[in-house]
């Protein structure tokens, strides 16, 4: 059995799965299916997952959105809400791109299982916070996105990753990625995109670049099922906008892969990054801004 069959038969347990516990939610919980615009988050999942698809990633900019929109009634749902409405439109990606794995074998199934175990704890511990802890974690998480979309959008993460030839790791260099990963996977949960670290770690680890992709794009895809069980759970999401974002985010993912051959992004991107950075900072203003609020002594 060819590795590419492993990873897609574990994935596809992971959709069933995914599938199984978040329909069941929306169908116990049906009469509180009116917290937005379905084809407003629809919009904004075709659009976000178009661009994920061609490299850009769908954490940050959904954000953006969501924002913008003020489709969300807390900020505390953003978490549970972009890790719910990205998981099948990622899932999607892993099963259109993933058709060769040029990784060892041992290396991309543990990286992927630290990532998933990470995601997984990860989840529980953000799902503790309020609301304005989470603007304040998201503020930073934007933030640090926006520097590795920086990074990556003037080619210094693809220099980190010249001349190497490697397409396992062995040693130490295999514990210090499952580490990786592990700590990558906890903080996807929190809004840090996992692609632009996990490219930079496995170039510093001497991978050749080829090895990036089936490994950032098989950990995402894997760890986003797991990490919605405790937002699932909880019901710390929008319902509207994952329906809506993960409608428009599957149609968006199969347009680009199929029929989108060469798109330059580079202006777009820095856009982007513009946008971001400032939807950052209004965060971290707004996070900060009600901490003294909330510790204001009553007068009587």
């Amino acid at each position: 059995m060819s590795m590419t069959l492993v990873v897609q038969i574990l994935l596809g347990i992971l959709l069933v799965y995914f599938a199984i516990i978040w329909v069941h939610d929306l169908a116990k919980n049906r009469d509180k299916l009116n917290d937005g615009n379905v084809f407003v988050a629809g919009g904004i999942g075709f659009v976000t997952n178009f661009f994920d698809a061609l490299g850009i990633g769908s954490y940050a900019p959904t954000t953006m959105f969501l924002k913008l929109t003020k489709f969300l009634k807390s900020d505390k749902l953003l978490p549970g809400t972009l890790t719910i409405a990205c998981s099948i439109p990622v899932l999607a990606e892993a099963f259109l791109f993933i058709t060769s794995v040029k990784v060892s074998g041992v290396t991309l199934l543990s990286l992927v299982i630290a990532s998933t175990v990470g995601s997984f704890l990860g989840s529980k511990f953000i799902s503790r916070f309020d609301e304005k802890k989470i603007q304040i974690i998201m503020g930073f998480a934007l933030i640090l996105t926006a520097i590795l979309m920086f990074l990556s959008n003037t080619g210094f993460l693809a220099a980190l990753g010249s001349g190497n030839k490697a397409t396992a790791l062995v040693g130490w260099k295999l514990v210090v990625g499952i580490i990786g990963n592990f700590i990558l996977g906890a903080l996807m949960t929190a809004g840090i995109g996992l692609y632009a670290p996990c490219m930079a770690m496995i170039y510093l680890l001497g991978l050749t670049p080829i090895a990036a992709f089936p490994i950032m794009m098989a950990s995402c895809a894997a760890l986003m099922p797991v990490a919605s069980r405790e937002f699932i759970r909880k019901g710390d999401y929008n319902r509207i906008a994952t329906i809506g974002i993960t409608i428009g985010g599957v149609v968006g993912v199969f347009i680009a892969v199929k029929f989108v051959k060469s798109l330059n992004i580079k202006v777009l991107t820095w856009l982007v990054i513009i946008v971001v950075t400032y939807t950052a900072i209004t965060m971290l203003v707004q996070g900060f801004r009600h901490a003294p609020e909330e510790n204001t002594p009553i007068e009587h």
